[in-house]
């Protein structure tokens, strides 16, 4: 269970991110934190982008260098009045990434960093389904989260960071075989790297192209 520190990750978001660039060291810094899920990715300057949970607008300048037609979408009011005043020219959206105001197949790329360890297993669902919904067919999903390391040294350093700052939805992400569960749902060409000696995991996927 997360302790007083997460409500204050909150209150302070400096605290939680300063936290983050720390931990970013482990791959090369926080610039190349945000940018592991697009690795090898090519997203053209008309391609319509999403960002999932995009918060303050962490990654979202990233996105909007490649594509002409990004929309960030969050649930938090806070979090969107900071991305508003950060990128006035990009699109930011309030509503719950379960249930996303925009109509089938709108986005070319959907984005997701550091978002889907918030969720519950019922809520991980639902959010797929909306991802699956939005996406045009062949588009592709780009996912970063945390993952279950191998090494104990690394392993005990994640878990008091868990125990401190997360809740048990991020234990159950541990527990999932993402690639897996995302392959068993239809996606396809789906690509599983580990960053952060084995603590961080980047997945990439495609929706199945409309067939002939």
């Amino acid at each position: 269970m997360a302790t007083f520190l997460r409500d204050w990750s909150y209150r302070y978001p400096w605290l939680y991110r300063s936290i983050s660039r720390m931990a970013a060291l482990a791959v090369g810094g926080y610039g190349r934190l945000r940018r592991l899920p697009l690795q090898g990715m090519q997203i053209h300057p008309q391609d319509q982008v999403l960002d999932l949970c995009c918060g303050p607008a962490e990654v979202t300048p990233v996105l909007a260098k490649l594509s002409q037609q990004v929309t960030g979408l969050d649930a938090s009011p806070k979090a969107l009045a900071a991305a508003r005043k950060r990128l006035p020219a990009v699109r930011f959206v309030e509503a719950f990434a379960q249930n996303m105001p925009f109509p089938e197949h709108s986005f070319d790329w959907i984005h997701t960093s550091l978002a889907l360890h918030e969720l519950s297993s019922v809520e991980l669902e639902q959010v797929l389904q909306e991802v699956w919904r939005v996406l045009k067919p062949g588009g592709g999903l780009l996912i970063l989260d945390l993952h279950a390391p191998n090494q104990p040294l690394i392993w005990s350093g994640l878990a008091l960071f868990l125990a401190l700052f997360e809740t048990e939805t991020a234990w159950e992400l541990l527990q999932l075989d993402l690639p897996e569960h995302l392959r068993q749902r239809g996606w396809q060409n789906v690509r599983h790297t580990l960053h952060g000696f084995g603590a961080l995991q980047v997945v990439q996927a495609q929706k199945p192209p409309v067939e002939a």
